[in-house]
């Protein structure tokens, strides 16, 4: 009796309540997040023999994705193009957010927002060919360049390279680096910033001392955000990277659609994934200390 009162109780709790709000959410994330990646990572231990797949435990795979120098050389370029991609986004999304947080009049912030995710109207595919087109050789940015008399030839390294990915990347995920910024910047206090300068710190000081901490958290999410799909991006690389501006997920395409080795490209996919958790974890801890300030 005093366990069925107990069951009883739970079942009427807050706690109770919340796990069955959650539960269709944690299912869902369960069926069509943890489970394929679960077979992602069961099928990379596997090998692939013409049309059929021995289920025989090895570990060639990874062997074999960590000593190619092509494989090498594709994770390596796909950590610097999607670092520069992030490095580019979120500096250059900052003095948007900052700009609409603090400059901007509350009855127009909504206008402001509403023009920032114009871009999210039009298919990501469109945006990129529409980058192909002013980018390339006989393109708009070219034509205009040389209409002006500053280039005397069409610029040959904004297109099919990492240059084009970088461009073409950092203005499709802008919206995603511009909005948590602005919403951590408008959770900031004002008055701590009047606070800051009754107390002697001008407009620099103030912002890199207050400001710029208080709204690492949107800055955080920012990179995130930013980083962790751009690093797995094929569609962009594919249309306007050329040779130089492939990237590592377009060799996990090759293996799981044109050589038929689903294991190595599965290989390839988690290696991939642990590089990126590696480096945004650390960037977290990172930016822990920071916002603690010397001890």
């Amino acid at each position: 009796m005093a366990g069925q009162d107990r069951t009883g109780r739970f079942w009427r709790s807050d706690a109770a309540s919340g796990l069955i709000l959650v539960s269709p959410t944690a299912l869902y994330a369960i069926l069509l997040l943890a489970v394929p990646v679960a077979m992602v990572l069961a099928i990379s231990f596997w090998t692939q023999n013409y049309l059929e797949i021995d289920r025989t435990f090895t570990l060639k795979n990874y062997a074999e994705a960590l000593s190619e120098p092509l494989y090498r050389q594709l994770m390596l370029r796909s950590l610097t193009i999607s670092g520069a991609v992030t490095l580019t986004t979120v500096v250059l999304a900052f003095p948007i957010a900052y700009f609409v947080s603090f400059h901007v009049s509350p009855s127009r912030k909504s206008l402001w927002i509403f023009l920032i995710t114009i871009p999210f109207w039009t298919s990501y595919l469109i945006r990129v060919f529409l980058w192909k087109v002013i980018l390339g050789f006989n393109g708009v940015l070219n034509t205009s360049l040389q209409g002006l008399g500053f280039i005397d030839e069409p610029l040959t390294f904004i297109l099919y390279n990492a240059n084009a990915v970088v461009i073409t990347l950092a203005h499709a995920y802008a919206p995603f680096a511009i909005l948590p910024i602005f919403v951590a910047l408008e959770k900031i206090d004002r008055s701590l910033l009047e606070a800051s300068q009754d107390l002697g710190e001008n407009r620099v000081t103030t912002f890199l001392r207050v400001t710029l901490p208080l709204a690492m958290p949107g800055v955080v999410a920012a990179v995130l955000i930013v980083f962790i799909p751009t690093i797995g991006d094929y569609v962009t690389p594919r249309l306007v990277g050329g040779p130089n501006g492939l990237m590592i997920a377009n060799m996990i395409q090759t293996q799981f659609l044109k050589l038929n080795n689903a294991p190595l490209g599965a290989a390839l996919a988690v290696i991939a994934m642990v590089m990126v958790s590696t480096i945004a974890l650390i960037f977290v801890g990172l930016n822990r200390r920071y916002l603690r300030g010397p001890k």
